[in-house]
């Protein structure tokens, strides 16, 4: 009963094939895992950040990658004295894996670690072509004119 069919809405839409294909994976209702704690933040007009609290972990530990649309952060704990004796074990260290779905033209430029927290900047970049262009309207006794390429 929970099926919903979002095809009318894509009617009149070119090439959003990855938009339905989100919406799709968030109806599924799988719940996100919550460690490591995260914040994403605007920090100008095209340009973002990522910021995860991952005390504990090393650079070495952690595993930055991105594929297509997709950034994967990967932590792997290194291994630790298994002969430790602890009386209380609260702070977490296991293995996470934490995925972000990224718009189209966002890249990432860089990653440090500072304070037990990971910075990942993005940016958004369109390439020239994708910007909009000015599209004279022609008046049939002048003729065609030639599409300006400067951008709007």
């Amino acid at each position: 009963m929970n099926q919903f069919d979002f095809s009318p809405l894509f009617r009149s839409t070119i090439g959003f094939d990855r938009l339905s294909r989100l919406i799709d994976e968030g109806l599924r209702g799988v719940e996100a895992p919550a460690y490591p704690p995260y914040n994403i933040e605007k920090t100008g007009n095209d340009s973002y950040r990522i910021a995860m609290a991952v005390a504990g972990f090393a650079e070495s530990e952690l595993e930055l990658t991105q594929q297509e649309n997709v950034l994967i952060i990967a932590g792997r704990k290194a291994e630790s004295d298994e002969n430790a004796n602890f009386l209380h074990r609260g702070i977490a260290a296991r293995a996470f894996e934490r995925r972000f779905n990224l718009a189209d033209f966002i890249r990432v430029t860089g990653a440090k670690l500072e304070n037990g927290l990971l910075y990942v900047d993005l940016v958004r970049e369109v390439p020239e072509a994708m910007k909009p262009r000015r599209i004279p309207v022609a008046n049939a006794t002048t003729g065609a004119t030639a599409i300006e390429a400067k951008a709007a």
